[in-house]
This record gives structure tokens, C-alpha cells and sequence, in this order.
């Protein structure tokens, strides 16, 4: 039923678009904006293409983050996120991170889930390439951004729960903890950086966990 709710919210969220032609993705856009596509078979058997356009500043005048949907290269509509576009056969479902986008999926009626398709030269398209052009070594990419973000986490939790338990009346309560580490300034703000980086690296993917990657953000 909650879901539901959000549903509708978000599609009554959904603004006509105004038939502006679709920008072609530049490379140095490649920090600041995502772009993705979908190949659809229309009512009357024509193909469609539909684009989402997003652009991680948000919007210039509003500052919000808007998705914006492209249909055969034309501007259909746009919503700020998170965004949900009501397409043949489904939504286009488009939600937001600290990092770039955790899913930019079509979400047909029946309930099935496809990832659209990353522009080749935009950085998350150039991530897919990675990955069919060398799979092992995405693999040990992924694996890695993972296991970074583990040990930001625990060493994370661990000095918060060591400062909080150095206050006297939760000391008294229940005793104090002992960080089995204590890192300087310095090694706090480089972890913190290399986990940053490791859910941006998760964010191309379209990766996101709500501990993992919401925890570094």
C-alpha cells in the first residue's frame, strides 16, 4: 500500500516535456551528467527510442536533480527525482545517490526489471564497456569497491560507537569501548576519500546498498 502511494506521488510528479532535441553526450560531461536508453515496441508496432538525461548538479534554476525523458530524441517529459515515466508496457524507474544514480531500470507491468542502456561515451557507459571487454578484471574492480566500502564501514561504526560511549552517562550505563584503531586526521580523510570513490565506481554499475553506499554518503 506504501508503495503504491509513492507511486502515484511519483508519477503525479511527471512534467510535460517542450520538444527540445536531445544533446549529444561530450566526454567532458562525463562527472556531472548520465545518460541512458530504451528501445520500445509502441501500441501500433513502431519502434521508439526513449532517452533519460540527468545531469547530477540538478537543475540551475530549482537546484533539484530532474530526470529527463527523451522520446525519439525529442524532450516527453521530466520529474525531479526520484522519477517514475509512465512508458509502453510499464515505468521507466529513475532514483537518485550521493554518487550518480542507484537505478535507471523499465519496470514492466508484469513486474520484470531491465537495466537501460548507459550512451557508450558517458562514464557509466564506459564502465559497461569494461566489463564486456574484460569481465575478470570488472569482477576485481567490483570486488574491491566492496570490500573498501566494508572497512570504511566498520571503521566507521567503531569510532562512533568509541566517542559516544566516552560521554560519562552512557559510560556509566554500559561501560566504554576501546577503537581497536585510531586513525589520524590525515588516514580519516583518506579513507573517507578512497570510500567515496569506491561507491562512485558502484554508482556506474547502478549498484547501490542502502548500509554500504548510504553509510559513505
Amino acid at each position: 500500500m506504501l508503495k503504491e502511494w509513492r507511486l502515484r506521488r511519483a508519477v503525479q510528479r511527471v512534467k510535460p516535456g517542450d520538444g527540445r532535441p536531445l544533446k549529444r553526450f561530450r566526454w567532458w560531461q562525463m562527472t556531472f551528467r548520465a545518460l541512458f536508453y530504451l528501445r520500445l515496441t509502441e501500441v501500433d508496432g513502431r519502434g521508439t527510442v526513449y532517452a533519460v538525461d540527468v545531469k547530477h548538479a540538478g537543475n540551475s534554476s530549482t537546484g533539484q536533480i530532474e530526470a529527463n525523458l527523451y522520446r525519439d530524441g525529442r524532450h516527453h517529459a521530466r520529474s525531479r527525482l526520484p522519477a517514475y515515466f509512465p512508458v509502453p508496457g510499464g515505468n521507466i524507474d529513475v532514483r537518485g545517490s550521493n554518487f550518480g544514480l542507484k537505478r535507471c531500470h523499465y519496470v514492466t507491468d508484469k513486474g520484470t526489471e531491465h537495466q537501460l542502456t548507459p550512451d557508450r561515451e558517458s562514464a557509466e557507459g564506459r564502465r559497461a564497456h569494461l566489463d564486456r571487454a574484460h569481465p575478470g578484471l570488472s569482477r576485481v574492480i567490483g570486488v574491491l569497491s566492496s570490500i573498501v566500502l566494508i572497512i570504511a564501514l566498520a571503521l566507521l561504526l567503531s569510532q562512533l560507537l568509541a566517542t559516544v560511549t566516552e560521554v560519562e552517562p552512557v559510560a556509566q550505563r554500559i561501560g566504554t569501548f576501546t577503537a581497536p584503531v585510531r586513525l589520524p586526521g590525515w588516514l580519516n580523510f583518506l579513507v573517507g576519500f578512497t570510500a567515496a570513490a569506491a561507491s562512485t565506481e558502484r554508482a556506474l554499475r547502478l549498484r547501490y546498498h542502502w548500509l554500504l553506499d548510504g553509510g559513505v554518503g
